[in-house]
């Protein structure tokens, strides 16, 4: 079993960075896509960005395209998001996610939350104007 954990949250003036990591578990996780999602409250859990196993390709959301960056060391089994030039409106608990599915080019379906095969706890960002 899979486990996923978050760190990295925390509280940041708008136009400020963060760089979130998530710690995996597993044997094989250089074959897992990897993604992170957010939910903000009152809101659906959305997808942020995604990336494939071998960190060839890469997929973001519109909203964050050009700001944040995911990344992935296989041989620390972490997950990056660095997220540069921060607005109130990326204020949501993030999660990271696991995909078993192995796949070299990432497509929209990558962007579905039950593509994902397990999920982490979820780290805070809150960003105040």
């Amino acid at each position: 079993q899979v486990q996923l954990v978050e760190s990295g949250g925390g509280l940041v003036q708008a136009g400020g960075s963060l760089r979130l990591s998530c710690a995996a578990s597993g044997r094989t996780f250089s074959t897992y896509t990897m993604g992170w999602f957010r939910q903000a409250p009152g809101k659906e859990r959305e997808f942020v960005a995604a990336i494939s196993g071998g960190g060839v390709s890469t997929l973001y959301a519109d909203s964050v395209k050009g700001r944040f960056t995911i990344s992935r060391v296989n041989a620390k089994k972490t997950v990056y998001l660095l997220m540069n030039s921060l607005k109130p409106e990326d204020t949501a608990v993030y999660y990271c996610a696991a995909d078993y599915t192995p796949a070299l080019f990432l497509g929209a379906a990558n962007t579905e939350r039950g593509r994902y095969d397990h999920w982490g706890q979820g780290t805070q960002v809150t960003v105040s104007s």
